[in-house]
């Protein structure tokens, strides 16, 4: 998985890292059993303080996706999917709508969007 932040954007390097690392998780590009790059490996390769890798991989333990091991990096656990309330999936759908109203506006179109849909399905090819 070849993870890269964008140190000028709005959004936190810490969470570009969880996103990065969680869609790379989700789309089985990393398995259970596999370890990600140690703390201090992987802020040295992005260029960043080592406590930013450190609330990104603490952030991703608590979602139940890595076992955190002091020196030997993060290994991959094989997370049991949750189960998810009514409330909660009407949230996202709700969300999820409303990121794809802003993208069509900003002039994505429909095609592209669906094309990213498809690929972000667990087993889908990339």
């Amino acid at each position: 998985m070849e993870l890269t932040v964008d140190l000028d954007s709005e959004i936190p390097v810490y969470r570009q890292i969880v996103n990065a690392v969680r869609r790379g998780l989700v789309s089985g590009e990393v398995a259970p059993g596999d370890t990600l790059p140690t703390v201090r490996q992987l802020a040295f390769d992005l260029g960043i303080h080592h406590n930013t890798v450190a609330k990104a991989y603490r952030e991703l333990a608590e979602e139940g996706w890595l076992n955190l091991q002091r020196r030997n990096g993060a290994l991959v656990l094989d997370r049991a999917r949750p189960d998810t309330t009514r409330t909660l999936e009407h949230d996202y759908v709700r969300r999820f709508r409303e990121l794809i109203a802003q993208a069509i506006a900003d002039g994505v179109s429909y095609k592209v969007l669906l094309r990213e849909l498809n690929r972000a399905e667990p087993g889908a090819k990339r």
